[in-house]
This record gives C-alpha cells, sequence and structure tokens, in this order.
C-alpha cells in the first residue's frame, strides 16, 4: 500500500513538473513579439561570464549605442537590458537577473527616466510590464513585481506572476517559427540589442547644454537612486551613470547636476552627454530619428565613438576580439557594418529630400 501511495505521489510531481514545463514555454512564447523581448531573450541567450559591461535604462539605451560597433573597435562586450520608459525602481533588480549568468566589470546606467514622477509611470502598467513581463519566471522575478506593482493594481498582481493570463489570446504566436526559439527565452540577437534607426526627425540644438544650477529630482526617485548607489556600493560593483543627449529643458538640465552631485558623491562618475554636443560631434537636425528624443544610426555611431573613448580612457577592459568564444560578437559587427551603410545613404537621402519621420501622438 506503501508503495502504492509513493507511485501515485510521484506521477503528481512528475505531471506537475512536465505540466509547469510545458506551461513555462507556452507562456514565453505567448509574450508580445518585439524590439524589447527580442534583447531580454537574447541577453539569456549570451553566453556565460562574457560580458563586460551592461547597461540598464530606458529606450535611449539601444538606440544611442551599437554594442557591435563598440566590440569591433574596442574589443569590448556590452549588451544593453533596456526596455521602452524603463522605470528606475527596476534597475537594481536588472543587475540581479544580469548576475545570475554574467559578471560584468561595470554596469552603466542611462538615467534620464529619474526626472519623471514615478506615479506617472505607475500610472501605465505597460512601462512596469516591459521590465517584469520579458524576465524568465524565477524567486527575482517574483520580488520584482512585488516592487514596482502595487498590492491593489487595477490589472491585479496575478496577472503579471502569470503573465499568459495578460496574453492568452496571443496564440497564433505559437505558430511563428520565430517565436519557438523563445520556448526557453534564450534567443540569440543578431546585433547584440541594438536598435537601427534610419528616419530623420530634426529639431534645433538645446541651448541649455552645460547651464549651471540645481534643481531637484522627484523625491520618489531620488529615493530609488539612494537605494541603488547604497547597493551598488555594498556589492562592490563599479557603475557609470549616463545621460544620452537629447532635446532637453532647462529643468532636466539642472536636474542632471542635481543627480550628478547625488552620483558623484557616493564615489560614481556622471557623464551627462549634453555638456558635450561640440565633443560629440552631433547635429541635432540631421542625426535625431523623432525630433531630438532618440538619435538615428548616425547619431548612434557618434554617441558610441564618445563612449568608446570614455571607457578607454577610464577603464581597463581586456579586448577579447579573435577569440572563439566571441565569434557572434565578431559576426554581429560584421552585420552591423552592412546594415549602418546602408543607413547612412537612407539617411543621407532623407536629409536631401526632406524626408521627415511622422510625429507619433503621445501615448
Amino acid at each position: 500500500m506503501k508503495r502504492r501511495k509513493a507511485l501515485i505521489l510521484l506521477q503528481i510531481f512528475a505531471f506537475a513538473g512536465i505540466f509547469t514545463v510545458m506551461l513555462t514555454g507556452v507562456s514565453y512564447m505567448m509574450r508580445t513579439n518585439g524590439d524589447v523581448k527580442d534583447r531580454f531573450s537574447g541577453f539569456y541567450a549570451e553566453r556565460n561570464d562574457t560580458l563586460d559591461i551592461v547597461m540598464i535604462g530606458s529606450s535611449p539605451v539601444p538606440s544611442y549605442y551599437a554594442a557591435p560597433k563598440l566590440w569591433g573597435d574596442t574589443g569590448i562586450a556590452m549588451y544593453p537590458l533596456a526596455s521602452n520608459v524603463q522605470r528606475p525602481a527596476a534597475m537594481k533588480y536588472l543587475v540581479q537577473e544580469a548576475e545570475k549568468s554574467q559578471s560584468p566589470g561595470l554596469y552603466i546606467f542611462e538615467t534620464r527616466m529619474f526626472t519623471m514622477e514615478d506615479e506617472g509611470l505607475r500610472d501605465n502598467m505597460a512601462y512596469t510590464r516591459g521590465v517584469t513581463d520579458n524576465m524568465r519566471y524565477s524567486l527575482l522575478r517574483g520580488e520584482t513585481i512585488r516592487a514596482l506593482v502595487p498590492e491593489d493594481a487595477e490589472e491585479g498582481r496575478l496577472s503579471f506572476y502569470l503573465d499568459i493570463m495578460k496574453y492568452h489570446t496571443n496564440w497564433k504566436m505559437l505558430f511563428l517559427p520565430s517565436e519557438w526559439a523563445n520556448v526557453a527565452y534564450h534567443k540569440k540577437n543578431p546585433l547584440k540589442g541594438y536598435e537601427f534607426k534610419d528616419e530623420v526627425g530634426p529639431q534645433p540644438m538645446p541651448d541649455c547644454g552645460g547651464a549651471a544650477g540645481v534643481t531637484a529630482i522627484p523625491p520618489e526617485q531620488e529615493a530609488y537612486l539612494e537605494d541603488l548607489l547604497k547597493f551598488l556600493r555594498e556589492g562592490g560593483r563599479d557603475a557609470l551613470f549616463i545621460v544620452s543627449p537629447y532635446g532637453e529643458s532647462l529643468e532636466e538640465q539642472r536636474m542632471y547636476n542635481y543627480m550628478e552631485e547625488i552620483v558623484s558623491g557616493s564615489g560614481y562618475p556622471f557623464l551627462n552627454l549634453n555638456n558635450c554636443y561640440e565633443e560629440l560631434g552631433i547635429v541635432f537636425e540631421e542625426d535625431y530619428a523623432d525630433y531630438g528624443s532618440h538619435t538615428n544610426a548616425v547619431g548612434a555611431e557618434k554617441c558610441t565613438a564618445y563612449l568608446e573613448e570614455y571607457l578607454l580612457g577610464h577603464y581597463s577592459f581586456e579586448d577579447k576580439r579573435g577569440r572563439a568564444a566571441y565569434a557572434s560578437w565578431d559576426e554581429a559587427c560584421r552585420l552591423w557594418q552592412e546594415e549602418m551603410e546602408t543607413a547612412r545613404e537612407t539617411i543621407r537621402e532623407r536629409i536631401e529630400n526632406g524626408e521627415y519621420a511622422a510625429v507619433e501622438e503621445e501615448e
């Protein structure tokens, strides 16, 4: 009798395990496809302990900085763990997620979102889902959800824990060959997370870059920043805080000055590229895809080149070009060079023809 009960229990556990594995794979596949999903699953596909830098932040990260170019010029492997309108509250958890498989020598944090009130970001839970719905299932993912999603959230926390509840109507994804690579959420990203943009959306260069004075950032964001800095210090992690150049306002520039005081006071460097327009060689009328918010491929090439110089001048990274373990990075650089040549031509033609990007309505 005891053996029979044990056998029944074993069968129950085996069924539960198989069901869980299948449900997990289906859930990954049914998550809405797109650049963010491809970027996260691409991160999980990177070989363990091969990344030198993990760059965390919002949409500027994958559009301003071309990891394949950085690799081709320096042999530094950098991957962007970024999502659209990423809430700063998520950064600490993404560091922990990265360290499950990687041991980067440096984290780079793009800080534009620290100027925005978290309440406004929290009201649109799509910004939260950009992180939580692109993480693999784990205890840390549950912790991240508890930190980012209020208990009284309209959608309810359960739909965040089991995101298949949100995406159950995406059953057609199961018939896409490209999505079968996501059954384990482990799909190589050919351009290492970089997002090509060949549109042109001009705007005048801001006249507040380099301006002095400080304005406090929203208090909840300051608390998140202080918590992140404490977390980094206690873990002995090296970090660089960066602001990508864009059509900022004077108030935003002063907020970055305020952040710089906090970050520098904690012993970390703060690099505001809005103070470096001339050194960057950035041309606001030509190098942006959407009127000063995100660079196109030409602007990204300039920002990446500047970041390369900064990294080589302030850090010591081993050049890993030519190593067998990094063959996919050599291929990513080759692909980037091919697509970059086409993008330059497209951007040049659009400027000559006055063919500018459509203005998207705000959500």
